[in-house]
């Protein structure tokens, strides 16, 4: 099962985590893309994933109607359905050879009600009805660059027509010294979405190191301070941005719109070397 294996896009490697028996590395160009624990899916290897889950575990009680924009191994849909029965899941990804592999070499069958798309994250969105999500997590990277497509306003709108009215979008994004990316994404985000908190490593938020971000949003209010206090208690004690600090953040940057001439950054080689 270790090894690697051609897909539409390229070539994935699935190595075995040497301190888990049931943990596996889905990894792309010698970047790590998704872990998965195959007995346990509620642990959670990367911080970044481990952020998702606390602004996932604060959404009011029950199973939850999901799509995923990006596939990989399908870790938040797996910790979702352990941790919320009955959830539904869209998984949107454009691999459809990917897709194969997860299913037949990390037990993709195992989480039920899950149906996948095989398109790209603008396509596959279009696809979905309106008004169906609770949730909505966009974590789509080519390589380790986010597609700049999946960061405009007119996507961001069309995430937003998923969305329930009460619904919440989480959104991963990776970026390094200056946060330019970052802060246009966000000041998009805040073009569509009153509510909008950012949530990161200390580090990274000042621009430090290179590394990943989750942006929370939603039309109604989004639980701040439960928030700010489940990410400070993470072993990373990440820091969450909203209100003011998060209108600084932004310090006046453009929101993204289609066709603008804008680079997703790229990590530097040391940060997966």
């Amino acid at each position: 099962m270790p090894g690697l294996y051609p897909v539409t896009f390229g070539e994935i490697e699935l190595l075995r985590d040497l301190d888990r028996q049931d943990g596996w590395v889905l990894s792309k160009d010698g970047v790590p893309q998704s872990y998965v624990d195959l007995q346990d899916p509620t642990f959670l290897e990367f911080e970044y994933v481990r952020l998702m889950a606390d602004a996932i575990d604060l959404l009011p009680e029950g199973p939850l109607s999901c799509v995923h924009v990006g596939g990989g191994a399908c870790t938040i849909p797996r910790y979702v359905s352990a941790t919320r029965r009955e959830s539904r899941h869209i998984v949107i990804e454009p691999d459809g050879l990917l897709v194969n592999l997860v299913r037949e070499q990390l037990d993709l069958r195992s989480v039920p009600r899950l149906k996948v798309i095989v398109a790209g994250g603008r396509e596959g969105t279009a696809k979905v009805w309106d008004e169906t999500a609770d949730l909505i997590v966009l974590d789509a990277f080519t390589g380790a660059t986010m597609p700049v497509e999946l960061a405009t306003a007119e996507y961001m709108g069309d995430l937003a027509r998923v969305l329930r009215p009460g619904g919440t979008l989480l959104i991963n994004l990776a970026d390094g010294k200056g946060l330019a990316f970052a802060r246009r994404l966000v000041a998009t985000v805040t073009g569509t979405f009153r509510h909008v908190a950012l949530l990161a490593e200390p580090g990274i938020l000042r621009g430090r190191r290179f590394g990943n971000l989750i942006v929370a949003a939603s039309r109604t209010e989004l639980p701040m301070d439960l928030l700010t206090r489940r990410a400070a208690g993470g072993l990373t004690q990440a820091r969450c941005v909203h209100g003011e600090a998060l209108t600084n953040f932004v310090a006046g940057a453009a929101a993204i719109k289609d066709g603008d001439p804008v680079l997703a950054p790229v990590p530097p080689p040391a940060v997966f070397g």
